[in-house]
C-alpha cells in the first residue's frame, strides 16, 4: 500500500516518486531540509483538514505536570513491574 502513494515536491526534484523511492532520499538531506519538508507535510495537511489548526490560536496540550493522579498510577505501575 505505501508504494501506491505518490509524493510531488518539485522544489527537490522528487516528482511521481513512491514514498518507497523516497525514503532513502529524504534520510540523506540536510537537517535544514528535512525541516523544510516537516514544514511543507505540516502545511498541506492542515489544508486538508480544513484548517483544523488556525494560525496565531492557542490551544490547550495536556500535561502530566502537576498531575497527582498520573503521578499515583506511574507508582502503582512501577511497584506492579518490581513485584513480577
Amino acid at each position: 500500500m505505501i508504494d501506491k502513494v505518490k509524493i510531488g515536491i518539485n522544489r527537490l526534484g522528487l516528482t511521481n516518486m513512491t514514498v518507497t523511492e523516497l525514503l532513502p532520499t529524504l534520510k540523506n538531506l540536510s537537517r535544514a531540509d528535512k525541516l523544510r519538508i516537516m514544514q511543507f507535510l505540516v502545511i498541506e495537511l492542515a489544508k486538508e483538514e480544513d484548517a483544523l489548526l488556525q494560525p496565531g490560536a492557542t490551544y490547550t496540550v495536556w500535561s502530566p505536570y502537576n498531575s497527582h493522579e498520573a503521578a499515583h498510577k506511574l507508582a502503582e505501575l512501577l511497584e506492579e513491574d518490581k513485584q513480577t
